[in-house]
């Protein structure tokens, strides 16, 4: 999954080097935390919170195990 969204969000930062995806992972769910530059956070978000919403469904969907609620956090 990391790869995933490694490959969606590389494209479009200014800054791709400072992307770190991190995965914290419990028996009910799964967090990844996305940090990039200050300037990119911006694009991650999104007019309205668009590209951020559009993402974590992405992500919800494509995960393998529906028995665990997954979470997209840009910090």
């Amino acid at each position: 999954m990391d790869k995933l969204l490694q490959t969606i969000l590389e494209p479009m930062l200014d800054y791709p080097e400072e992307l770190v995806i991190t995965c914290d992972e419990t028996p009910h769910k799964v967090s990844y935390k996305i940090s990039v530059h200050e300037s990119d956070v911006g694009r991650i978000i999104g007019r309205g919170g668009r590209f951020i919403k559009a993402l974590r469904i992405v992500v919800s969907n494509a995960d393998r195990d529906a028995s665990k609620k997954v979470f997209v956090d840009l910090h």
